[in-house]
């Protein structure tokens, strides 16, 4: 476990100083394009497409597993759709801006260009995505959300100074194989390189902070993507960085090796117990106060649902995580 003392939550500005890209990569690009770190692959449109690539776990999967064997089931084998979430789609809105915001010249980072952005990267993920416009019950629903989400854009301004900012990487699809074999695999939103080869790893969150017994949980992603940078590069990250923009506050946590092999070996564990679960098709549903906002529920036994067959090309598709 994370010694919580090691990390820091504060209400101050993130560190801002400059910083540039090494000349390394701070980690390696899969060449190729993946859908969500959250699922093992995006489905196959038809028999003519390419084979699905080798599964992976990712930092979201495994939380999946941990908070519900059942609720990683339904996600990552059977693949059962599940409705937009407002808050969801909110944050994938905010981290394209910001994303797209590096795209500009330092002097043209502004709050007011990144408010520009909003409306081209809204109208991008409808065309992706037509199915979000279900979440509104007409144009001042949306535009209450569109609001929410300029606002949090506000905030990120009065966290950092991206004019001072030159990120190594942006949005970066990161995958590394663990000794055992095991794949991981996760998107990381920002990695910056200070000029003494230091490297920044930063997560923004839409939401707000956890309370401080919370914060061994929200670092687990954190860790998560410490533990796959160590691996392909050899090096661990100085600062792992949580930027909360629901509440303008910072948690920072600057991990050692030894945590990071502590995490490794936890990954492997929890990997042996899923595969188990695949084995035997006992993914046991685990009922929690989070259970409230499940879209599975007609197909949870807890809630008096039906769980579908366990299908077979999913069960073999998940053991592929591990190689061998």
């Amino acid at each position: 476990m994370l010694d919580q003392s090691a990390a820091t939550l504060t209400a101050d500005a993130a560190d801002a100083q400059p910083l540039a890209p090494d000349a390394a990569r701070a980690a390696t690009l899969v060449d190729t394009p993946a859908p969500d770190a959250a699922t093992p692959d995006a489905a196959t449109p038809d028999a003519a497409a390419p084979a699905r690539r080798r599964a992976a776990l990712s930092p979201s999967r495994a939380k999946d597993y941990m908070q519900c064997p059942l609720l990683f089931r339904f996600r990552t084998v059977d693949r059962l759709p599940e409705p937009p979430s407002p808050a969801a789609v909110k944050g994938s809105l905010v981290h394209a801006v910001l994303e797209h915001l590096f795209d500009l010249p330092a002097a043209q980072r502004t709050e007011d260009s990144a408010h520009r952005l909003l409306d081209p990267q809204w109208t991008e993920l409808q065309a992706r995505r037509p199915e979000v416009l279900s979440m509104f019950t007409g144009p001042e629903d949306l535009g209450g959300w569109l609001a929410q989400a300029r606002s949090l854009l506000t905030q990120y301004f009065q966290m950092e100074n991206p004019r001072r900012l030159e990120p190594a990487e942006r949005e970066l699809l990161v995958e590394t194989e663990l000794r055992s074999g095991v794949l991981l695999r996760g998107f990381v939103d920002r990695i910056d390189v200070a000029p003494n080869g230091a490297v920044r790893v930063v997560d923004y969150k839409t939401g707000k902070s956890p309370r401080p017994r919370f914060a061994d949980s929200a670092l687990f992603q954190m860790r998560f993507y410490g533990l796959m940078l160590w691996r392909l590069h050899g090096v661990v990250p100085a600062r792992l960085q949580l930027v909360y923009l629901g509440d303008g506050r910072t948690l920072a946590h600057d991990p050692q090796e030894v945590e990071l092999v502590a995490l490794e070996r936890e990954l492997d564990d929890l990997w042996r117990t899923i595969a188990a679960s695949a084995r035997t098709g006992d993914f046991a549903p685990k009922t929690s106060r989070l259970c409230d906002w499940c879209s599975f529920q007609a197909h949870c036994p807890a809630f008096g649902g039906v769980v579908p067959e366990l299908p077979a090309d999913g069960v073999a598709h998940l053991l592929s995580v591990q190689a061998g």
